[in-house]
């Protein structure tokens, strides 16, 4: 029994050793925004032993799994002490998510997540889920954690096990080891999701991107991405919601939205990545979209891209939750290279990289939406008529190398 014990154990840690430091390979060509890469960053699988498994022979003979591990996705990240980290839920067979650090020396590959997951301290209304959060670096000295709290609705009938509560946790830290909870944000609405801190103080403030919703599901007259002031953040309250980017008709986010990360500060505007829920067929389907606000006025969209900047595809269409890309952490390193960590269905973490540069000329450069069909077949017109006013580049170089095999035949 016990060689058995061993020879399954060693095979379980050369597994666990390869996957961990697998080198990532960036996809081939892609649409000229950002550049996927082949295998998640976080899976699972990624979840070290020694969280699932009891390695004493005499308690576990048979080295079966104690605590499962069923998703890692949905990360805030943040660069810290030189390294990419990322706070990834961590979801248990059990339903029940958690938050743990995995950290990288590029951000692309070999994460690899710290000893012990986060003990995340609760408020005298205990959470029973928490999940999702959105990791900021406040000029006000402390790193910041907004999260989902999910308690039972306790005016739902016996009967109903699945009614939901859903507000903002808010929790601080200096090294994300030690944190600090705070009471959790209070606003008008019902339910909150998707919270997320602007870095900077607004108007002495501090400043809250919301989404507020009727419900735990369906975001009802919640009209989608919010914004709204609190004059502290130990005991934060925002007293009036104003809505930045509404739910629209026939649109990728006509259901409901919501702000992934923070917004990133640039020399044209604040980069937002956020992502739209439409409703098919087949169930909901998320996507991620883009949009700059004025540095001026962060509230006022100057820009906005039609359709989605993101969206599944292949694998990334299958998982717990199917047809899912959602985001709540990015990196802006100090070269302007941006790493975007995007999770799919519910059910693994991934990474895309674009720059600064090219985020603003894709969120700049690209049509709006026009709202109706004739209106994109007209933008397609004025993109064909711009094309033949500056010639066709693939004839200008076939012509080339045509003339180039005429000279070398002759």
């Amino acid at each position: 029994m016990e060689k058995r014990f061993d020879e399954r154990l060693s095979e379980l840690k050369l597994n666990y050793l390869d996957l961990i430091s697998r080198k990532n390979i960036k996809e081939d060509a892609g649409n000229g925004v950002y550049d996927r890469y082949r295998y998640p960053v976080l899976t699972a699988a990624h979840a070290p032993l020694e969280w699932r498994y009891d390695l004493n022979p005499e308690t576990n003979p048979y080295l079966m799994e104690r605590f499962g591990i069923n998703a890692t996705f949905n990360s805030g990240a943040i660069k810290f002490n030189n390294k990419y980290l990322v706070v990834a839920r961590v979801e248990g067979l059990d339903r029940k998510s958690f938050f743990a650090v995995a950290e990288s020396d590029n951000g692309i590959d070999n994460f690899k997540f710290w000893e012990y997951p986060i003990n995340m301290p609760e408020t005298e209304n205990a959470d029973t889920n928490i999940y999702d959060m959105r990791l900021v670096q406040h000029e006000d000295g402390w790193i910041y954690g907004l999260f989902c709290t999910e308690r039972r609705d306790p005016s739902a009938p016996e009967g109903d096990q699945s009614a939901a509560i859903a507000q903002c946790g808010i929790a601080r830290t200096k090294d994300l080891v030690s944190w600090e909870r705070l009471a959790d944000l209070k606003t008008p609405s019902p339910q909150q999701r998707n919270v997320v801190l602007h870095p900077e103080f607004v108007q002495g403030k501090y400043a809250f991107y919301t989404r507020p919703q009727d419900s735990f599901i369906e975001a009802g007259k919640g009209g989608g991405i919010g914004f709204g002031l609190s004059d502290t953040i130990e005991n934060a309250v925002v007293s009036d919601e104003t809505v930045i980017d509404r739910k629209v008709y026939h649109t990728v986010f006509e259901a409901k939205n919501g702000l992934g990360p923070a917004p990133i500060k640039t020399a044209e505007g604040w980069l937002h990545l956020a992502h739209g829920v439409r409703n098919t067929a087949a169930g909901l389907r998320y996507v991620l979209y883009m949009f700059l606000t004025s540095l001026e006025d962060i509230t006022l969209v100057t820009h906005k891209p039609a359709g989605y900047f993101m969206a599944p595809e292949g694998e990334e269409r299958i998982g717990d939750v199917s047809n899912v890309l959602f985001s709540n952490g990015w990196i802006a390193d100090e070269d302007g290279t941006v790493y975007i960590y995007y999770a799919s269905s519910d059910t693994r973490q991934h990474v895309a990289t674009s720059t600064i540069d090219r985020l603003l000329d894709y969120v700049i450069n690209t049509p709006e939406d026009q709202l109706r069909s004739a209106k994109s077949v007209e933008t397609v017109y004025q993109i064909i008529d711009n094309n033949k006013k500056h010639g066709d580049p693939d004839a200008e170089i076939l012509q080339k190398i045509q003339s180039e095999l005429s000279v070398k035949g002759s």
